[in-house]
């Protein structure tokens, strides 16, 4: 899908910003669909294969007591292993979790499904071990990934803080686009002879659409010439944590073909950010009715 759409990018007649508004906006749906149909197989393949053995402690894929760390140092070092094979070297990490008194704790739990975080996390840590070793690459030491995990009374929030020289505030708005990438394009799989490290520029669209399946967000922040913060968000309880999906409708479908705003998601407020409209028209309108009152 990727190369597919890198090959659409090249033709000259993808040079215009509605054209390029509707791919983004399809791919958000489709590949949140995707996510949501894989997850309820896997469920189900779990709770109900006789012929599976799985730990009493997870129902299905669901980990009721996902020990949030385990999983940012298991993607850690996977993402240092690949980035070793490119660069020869990468940072260390430090992590270090809070529970909401304030207290250093390093067993922060959450009910989530294990295999999301992991790929939310894996793709953060590429991008952040990658823009270090390009930055102080030779310098004799690199300064440390620190994450910070710290549960609060509605969400936990990980952040993770990396000194590989920042972004630009031009390119922030474009990093959740599907085929931009701040590393060089990778070959075409023919020609490759091994998984890139980056350059297809899914990395960051998926692992928000992953953190945003359950209501929870990714975002970036950045101070130029220095480094970059990535934060994501999950919900505390696990009532709070509904699915957020498409809506398929006629007036969904209208999108492709006007730029009329329509209610496309099954949650407006927690799909901002996802290439619909609806809910700056929801605020709009309360704003003029506040204004009416007043």
């Amino acid at each position: 899908m990727a190369q597919g759409v890198i090959e659409m990018k090249e033709d000259e007649n993808y040079a215009t910003g509605l054209l390029e508004k509707q791919v983004q906006y399809f791919l958000d749906r489709f590949y949140m669909s995707r996510i949501s149909i894989r997850m309820l197989i896997n469920q189900h393949t779990l709770l109900f294969d006789p012929e599976r053995h799985q730990s009493s402690k997870h129902i299905g894929a669901i980990d009721p007591a996902c020990r949030v760390q385990d999983v940012a140092q298991d993607a850690y070092e996977n993402a240092k292993f690949l980035c070793e094979q490119y660069y020869l070297n990468s940072p260390d990490c430090v992590f270090e979790s809070v529970d909401p008194s304030g207290n250093k704790e390093g067993s922060l739990t959450v009910t989530y499904v294990p295999s999301h975080l992991y790929h939310i996390l894996f793709e953060l840590f590429k991008n952040a071990l990658r823009a270090v070793v390009e930055t102080h690459g030779q310098k004799d030491s690199l300064p440390d990934i620190k994450v910070m995990i710290c549960k609060g009374n509605e969400d936990l929030t990980i952040k993770i803080h990396d000194e590989g020289g920042g972004i630009s505030r031009s390119q922030l708005p474009l990093l959740f686009n599907y085929m931009y990438s701040t590393a060089p394009r990778p070959p075409s799989p023919a020609a490759a002879s091994s998984t890139p490290l980056a350059g297809y520029g899914y990395g960051l669209p998926l692992s928000r659409l992953y953190a945003k399946y359950f209501l929870g967000d990714l975002h970036l922040s950045s101070v130029e010439g220095y480094g970059t913060d990535a934060y994501v968000n999950i919900k505390v309880f696990p009532d709070d944590a509904s699915e957020l999906l498409p809506v398929y409708n006629k007036t969904s479908s209208a999108k492709y073909h006007t730029s009329q705003s329509v209610s496309d998601w099954s949650d407006p407020i927690h799909s901002s950010g996802l290439h619909s409209r609806n809910f700056s028209t929801l605020s709009n309108s309360r704003k003029r009715t506040l204004r009416r009152k007043s």
